[in-house]
């Protein structure tokens, strides 16, 4: 066989529907995206600037080692340069911490439902994947991963927060898991809705504090989310020098491009826009769970930039109708959420239209 039967298995991840391809199929003119959780207010005004002041540099291939944007990054983060690594998104961290650590044949532990990438880059590595539910309230059963890892194990996942469920752990929660496991099993952290989840909520921990008192661990951040630039893929992930040194050895060359590292480190410095950002998803989620509650619909309580509701019908059915009406949202039957669909947070403008398009597929609020 031309290629590796584990190959064959992989599920190839779908992303959500971009606005062009529902305009075409459809022939619709407005149209509006709350699928993939990006940042509504777009990027920071700065990270625009120094973009296009860098634009006639493209001729020239981008700083191999993103040294300025570590340097940057060490500072804030309070961490040093030889500590971080630089993706292609955070998702190409994932990828790397996968084929860096994991053997064939190694068990790794993932939650369901999660972050789907975990679940194909083990696949592609052909290792041995033991899901372990969620709890009661679409949280993360810790104490159910614990006890699923073996002397096999050599890695564990946790989104914190998740996505697509949008809840998180709490700092006692990740402590006591820490402390019961292994010190030989690898703990991945991916916190790419960290910004969000971290000024909301008291007891959200920060997977940084825990990186130097174990050895085991890796934190996976997002510039695509709070930062808003999504569209230039770039991400980073934070661990002990042994760690970053083995991670560095699989990164391709010039594997982040020279204007994502450019927007990213001007956006590291317009905390003016991460406010604002942060502040208007507060205000807008209350709004949305306003509304939702008014349609007598169920939602997670989100430590993050979108809502997972329960919509109580196929979601399949209720997603079309609402791609009909303009409005791009994510079904959940990938993750076996038959019943669920995730709205990002939009503009206040987005978000009516989306009340409005939802009150008219599932027939709530609608007067008979």
């Amino acid at each position: 066989m031309i290629v590796r039967s584990n190959i064959l298995k992989v599920k190839p991840y779908v992303p959500g529907k971009p606005i062009e391809e529902v305009q075409r199929e459809l022939g619709l003119k407005n149209v509006i995206k709350l699928a993939s959780n990006e940042n509504c207010l777009g990027p920071s005004p700065n990270a625009i600037a120094a973009v296009r002041k860098s634009l006639n540099n493209i001729n020239r291939y981008p700083d191999a080692s993103s040294f300025y944007l570590k340097r940057k990054l060490a500072k804030k983060l309070g961490v040093k340069e030889s500590n971080l690594i630089i993706g292609n998104g955070s998702d190409e961290i994932i990828t790397l911490a996968v084929k860096t650590f994991v053997d064939e044949g190694d068990e790794v532990v993932i939650a369901s439902p999660t972050f789907l990438i975990y679940e194909i880059a083990s696949q592609v590595q052909n290792a041995k994947i033991t899901i372990v539910p969620l709890a009661k309230g679409l949280r993360y059963d810790l104490k159910a991963m614990g006890a699923a890892i073996t002397p096999k194990t050599k890695m564990v996942f946790i989104a914190n927060p998740d996505n697509p469920t949008s809840t998180y752990v709490t700092r006692k929660e990740i402590e006591e898991f820490l402390e019961g496991i292994s010190r030989d099993v690898i703990v991945f952290l991916d916190e790419a809705y960290f910004e969000f989840a971290f000024r909301a909520f008291k007891d959200y921990p920060n997977g940084l504090d825990y990186i130097f008192a174990r050895p085991n661990i890796v934190v996976s951040r997002s510039f695509s989310k709070a930062y808003g630039l999504a569209g230039l893929r770039i991400g980073y992930g934070v661990s002990n020098d042994e760690f970053i040194d083995y991670m560095e050895r699989a990164r391709e060359p010039f594997n982040v491009n020279l204007l994502a590292q450019i927007g990213a480190a001007a956006a590291l410095d317009d905390d003016d826009f991460l406010k604002k950002t942060l502040s208007h998803v507060e205000k807008e989620k209350i709004y949305l769970y306003s509304e939702l509650d008014k349609m007598k619909l169920e939602y997670v309580n989100s430590a993050t930039n979108f809502i997972l509701v329960n919509i109580k019908e196929d979601c399949v059915r209720v997603f079309k109708a609402l791609l009909n009406e303009g409005v791009i949202v994510r079904d959940m039957k990938a993750w076996r959420l038959d019943s669920y669909i995730r709205v990002t947070i939009g503009t206040r403008e987005e978000n009516g239209k989306f009340v409005v398009a939802l009150k008219k597929v599932t027939k709530r609020g609608v007067r008979p």
